[in-house]
């Protein structure tokens, strides 16, 4: 299937390693130029030569999204490695200090601002351009945390919830304007994160120091979910690729769970 994204540029927020990288394989695969977005210059650029290597068109953007002024630069920066950007894709987030134990309400607003404003921060800078250009894609990247939270991640669940509801109301800002916005909300992530996450499972159940394992017994268990396995981050990619292309036209305002059946509501 041709997605027609031959010509599209696309920002890919947190790209040099996981999802983001991910998706931004997928998308330049498809035929888009794509920025690649960190920190880390070395982990960066070898997203970036990764699809240069397979035929892609691929720049740099670096810099922190947490403040103003760099995310300015940022977008800046990605506006003018190609003329212009079509799709953003909001991938950066991160975990911090968490639980209602333990957070403070100053962790609360980092992790706010780390999973929500600096998706804010993008989105006022590159959509005015899109609306100009009468086109454009906003895919944030959720959590499956969002409709189900977790009270050990509890900031970090109310961050992600705040992000899809911010979607919908983006869809409404930029009606008739030719911009779709949505969520793809996944589940348990088969990346190298989540192998420590099983290794610590495994410690604190007093099991074995077998990833495989440990993740079998956690799929039977917490994370159960009706499809019996991990999302892998290509699938989440094949997913943002479709909703950032024009075949998509249609899907404005959603959030597009990816758990496996995990969460249990009607959505």
């Amino acid at each position: 299937m041709d997605l027609q994204l031959d010509g599209k540029r696309a920002l890919v927020t947190g790209s040099s390693n996981g999802i983001g990288r991910a998706i931004a394989l997928a998308l330049a695969a498809e035929g888009a130029a794509v920025v690649v977005h960190g920190r880390d210059p070395e982990r960066t650029g070898a997203t970036a030569d990764a699809i240069a290597a397979a035929g892609g068109k691929a720049a740099v953007a670096l810099g922190d999204l947490s403040s103003d002024d760099p995310a300015r630069e940022v977008a800046d920066t990605a506006t003018a490695a190609f003329g212009g950007i079509d799709i953003l894709v909001n991938n950066a987030g991160g975990l911090g200090a968490d639980g209602w134990t333990t957070a403070t309400a100053a962790d609360w607003l980092a992790l706010y601002n780390t999973n929500v404003a600096a998706a804010v921060r993008l989105i006022r800078a590159l959509t005015p351009a899109m609306r100009n250009a009468e086109w454009g894609r906003v895919i944030q990247i959720g959590s499956a945390a969002n409709p189900n939270p977790l009270p050990p991640r509890a900031a970090y669940s109310a961050a992600k919830a705040a992000l899809a509801n911010l979607t919908v109301s983006l869809s409404k800002e930029l009606s008739a304007t030719g911009i779709t916005v949505n969520t793809v909300s996944p589940g348990p992530v088969h990346l190298p994160a989540f192998d420590d996450f099983a290794r610590e499972f495994a410690r604190a159940h007093h099991l074995p120091d077998d990833i495989p394992a440990a993740t079998r017994v956690l799929l039977n268990g917490p994370l159960a979910n009706p499809s019996d396995r991990l999302t892998e981050p290509a699938e989440i990619a094949a997913l943002v690729t479709f909703l950032a292309s024009p075949l998509a036209a249609s899907v404005n305002g959603a959030n597009l769970r990816m758990d496996g059946g995990m969460v249990p509501t009607v959505n």
